[in-house]
């Protein structure tokens, strides 16, 4: 059909990276895991040390939001812009490429004299950190459908890990050798990621090869406005980011303060609380492999809803933020691989795309949590945090039930 794309012109012609009929090395798939964990987390090594960037770059409270806002803008225009390459390039080359990249904006980063190159090089890490989606697309190319759900989920625990460790990380390294320090040796440890997969990674023809990129951005937009079950699972992505955004982009304001004053360290630590997100992650695979994609999609957004009870009692007691944080973790993986494994289903052929497309919800959805759980605590606190928090999760749930059968059936 003409509204799907360039990839309709090539069906009777096999991929150029057609999945193997057994599943990836395991040693591949951990080193991807790897890599993009730690793409992934320069993303979120900002939010512990929100405070302290405000304080070092003269930022208040209501624009603290904007440091996390940017690089979410940036990893954005990368999902548009970057991620689509992968059907249209050597994947080995673009993410080999886009890493050495990446580690020179984290070292600019690192070095940033002012507000001003601070926040350009934290769009910059943004945009190129979607090097973690062209990798979960390889990822997801090199495994046989059959082994497909459990490929993304090894490699998306990789990703929520990245994610987690990212805030203890950075607290640790802050409180040792200061901020500084956390964007330096990023820096350092990407570039020899960027090394490593260069050696790992198999060589290979693009998928869709001569296909103008400007044929293949357009194609992007026409895959999401045909198949009704990537809207939806897009729009499951942004309310869930933007409830996970809500937590995280805000959590180190009312940590920082009376009454319990947390250091850099404490504070990032929290972020192992959600460690079961890397368990759901892997689950979560499974039970698609299994064909409970919507079950898993009802279960968790029910527990996402629910973990805002506890997250409402941060002021009050640590322990309810740890049973939280592990709720919210949890829920928001478990619809993640789940949509992550549906979506591609749909056009496995053109995958870097539709995940691009994908993540663009995501990404969305967390720069609005940031902004607005940032404006929301400067306007009513850690109640209105979590009442915008609870208000993203049941429109999420509200959303699955309403269209769960379209979802079910519409590819």
């Amino acid at each position: 059909m003409p509204g799907d794309g360039p990839s309709t012109r090539h069906k009777t012609a096999p991929p150029a990276t057609a999945a193997p009929p057994g599943p990836p090395p395991a040693r591949l798939v951990l080193l991807f895991a790897v890599a993009c964990g730690c793409a992934v987390a320069n993303v979120y090594f900002a939010q512990p040390l929100l405070v302290t960037l405000g304080e070092r770059f003269s930022l208040g409270s209501g624009l603290l939001g904007v440091v996390v806002t940017l690089t979410q803008a940036g990893y954005a225009a990368g999902l548009l812009l970057l991620v689509p390459l992968g059907d249209l390039t050597d994947r080995r080359a673009l993410i080999t490429l886009q890493l050495g990249l990446l580690s020179a904006a984290l070292l600019a980063a690192g070095l940033a004299p002012g507000a001003a190159v601070l926040l350009t090089a934290l769009a910059v890490i943004g945009l190129l950190a979607v090097v973690t989606q062209t990798m979960v697309a390889a990822a997801a190319a090199l495994a046989p459908a059959a082994f497909r759900g459990r490929v993304v989920g090894a490699v998306t625990t990789g990703v929520i890990t990245g994610i987690l460790l990212a805030r203890t990380v950075a607290g640790v390294l802050a409180d040792l050798a200061g901020w500084r320090a956390v964007y330096l040796s990023s820096a350092l440890v990407t570039a020899a990621l960027a090394v490593l997969l260069r050696r790992a990674l198999p060589a290979g023809g693009p998928p869709q090869p001569g296909v103008p990129y400007r044929q293949l951005l357009r194609s992007t937009v026409s895959l999401f406005a045909r198949h009704p079950l990537l809207r939806i699972r897009g729009g499951l992505a942004f309310l869930l980011f933007a409830s996970f955004s809500t937590l995280w982009s805000s959590l180190a304001q009312p940590l920082s303060g009376p009454p319990w004053s947390l250091s850099h360290t404490a504070i990032g630590a929290f972020g192992l609380a959600g460690a079961a997100g890397a368990v759901a992650a892997g689950a979560a695979g499974r039970w698609n492999d299994r064909g409970l994609a919507q079950r898993t999609t009802g279960v968790a957004l029910g527990l996402l809803v629910v973990s805002w009870i506890p997250l409402a009692l941060t002021r009050q007691s640590l322990w309810a933020l740890a049973i939280g944080a592990v709720l919210l973790d949890f829920a928001v993986q478990a619809v993640h691989v789940t949509n992550q494994t549906l979506i591609h289903e749909v056009r496995p052929d053109a995958g870097s795309r539709i995940i691009g497309g994908y993540m663009v919800f995501y990404s969305a959805g967390s720069a609005l949590g940031a902004i607005g759980s940032s404006l929301a605590y400067a306007a009513a606190g850690w109640p209105g945090v979590t009442a915008l928090g609870a208000a993203f999760s049941c429109a999420a749930l509200l959303l699955w039930a309403t269209t769960r059968h379209t979802a079910h059936t519409a590819k």
